[in-house]
């Protein structure tokens, strides 16, 4: 099964299912990403005026490419399309470009969103991350992420209405699904970090919005989250996070110790410790935030 570009021709029945890229200015991840799920009947690449070749890119690989211009606040980019795009499928795959499916994903798609034997509504999806040039065995793993799921019964969960300086697009919030969740087989590939560099850029704007939703934790839209599905978990584990002592030594324990880091060799050890470092920033932006609210009078959003 080959993919002529040019023609944009596919030689099987491409499976039913409508992907969704968000993307800025990610010519160097996007043909690798596009390349992973070619057999997809539908993609669209939501672009945010990208100045590279990210939208030339896309129209290559025959995507739809869709302009979203980010009010500040909210809906970011993935709630947008999946409320805005003219979907034509009833699955749904959310899929970031700096991600891709390794050979082999396709024949479980098309048995999922075919004939969905199994019975799910959603599908986590385990991905492994490449790090310093090296596929992380154990830090981060697994790493189930609901990226898979029926259109109209899932959505991206919102923690906060206000500006959070991290961005047009959802990264830390979790889909919320109304029904059967199920795991897939297949994994996906995360090249995330390529240096260090990126790493830290990313994590510094993702602890923007990790200290608005500390502040913000008690709003209602945060109960939402709440439930007994591994999502729900996972949240309910992070707010509870929050109010630990020690957060950046305790992450850099859970990731080198017990998720075993330490067996990656010293990619596992940089990337514990640049983990901690991201807690440490959540900490010290939290701290930071709560005290400009309550010296500009605005206290009354803290929570109780």
């Amino acid at each position: 099964m080959v993919w002529p570009l040019k023609s944009g021709e596919y030689k099987v029945k491409k499976v039913p299912l409508s992907v969704i890229i968000p993307v800025l200015n990610e010519a160097k991840n996007l043909p690798r990403c596009l390349q992973s799920v070619r057999w997809a009947e539908e993609i669209f690449v939501v672009d945010s005026a990208s100045s590279d070749d990210s939208a030339a890119i896309a129209g290559s690989f025959g995507a739809k490419v869709v302009q979203f211009k980010f009010t500040g606040i909210s809906p970011k980019k993935k709630n947008w399309a999946l409320d805005n795009l003219p979907i034509s499928n009833e699955w749904v795959l959310i899929l970031d470009a700096d991600e891709a499916f390794p050979a082999g994903a396709e024949e479980e798609l098309r048995e999922v969103c075919g004939s969905n034997s199994r019975g799910f509504d959603g599908y986590f999806i385990n991905r492994r991350f490449m790090f310093m040039g090296k596929w992380l065995k154990h830090a981060y793993q697994p790493n189930w992420i609901l990226r898979l799921f029926k259109h109209g019964l899932a959505r991206y969960e919102t923690l906060t209405d206000m500006a959070t300086d991290s961005g047009d697009n959802e990264v830390h919030e979790n889909i919320i699904l109304k029904g059967k969740a199920g795991y897939l087989g297949s994994r996906l590939d995360h090249y995330a970090f390529p240096t260090v560099d990126v790493f830290v850029n990313k994590h510094n704007r993702y602890s923007n919005w990790e200290a608005r939703v500390a502040i913000d934790h008690s709003r209602k839209s945060f109960a939402k989250a709440n439930t007994a599905d591994k999502t729900g978990v996972k949240r309910k584990l992070r707010n509870l996070s929050r109010h630990m002592p020690l957060r950046p030594l305790l992450r850099f324990l859970y990731v080198y110790v017990v998720q075993l880091g330490f067996l990656d060799g010293w990619e596992g050890y940089y990337f514990a410790r640049l983990h901690a470092l991201y807690e440490f920033l959540c900490v010290c932006k939290t701290y930071e935030l709560k005290k400009s609210l309550a010296q500009n009078g605005a206290d009354k959003v803290l929570p109780k």
